[in-house]
């Protein structure tokens, strides 16, 4: 795998775990809330979604103006694009 590759497959690992963050915030919200501290956050968001520690503090380091509908789509349809350069097409 080469360097481009591997960014890209990087930048889509952080692009997923948002969407999956957006789609369940609620409960993500939650967790976070009842976390006691920022490393309990990461590691609870990261077993409610399935995702690593890179997707988790990607999650926790969302800022909430991404939550509306046009950033939305926008995330979707980059984490879209990305797949489409990757040669198995993740």
């Amino acid at each position: 795998m080469d360097e481009d590759e591997r960014q890209t497959r990087e930048q889509l690992v952080i692009l997923e775990a948002l969407e999956q963050a957006m789609h369940r915030r609620g409960e993500v919200f939650q967790v976070v809330e009842d976390s006691a501290d920022v490393d309990e956050a990461i590691r609870r968001v990261g077993e409610l979604l399935g995702l690593g520690e890179l997707g988790s503090r990607a999650v926790l380091d969302l800022q909430v103006r991404r939550l509306t509908r046009d950033q939305r789509q926008a995330i979707a349809s980059y984490a879209e694009e990305l797949r489409s350069r990757l040669p198995d097409g993740l």
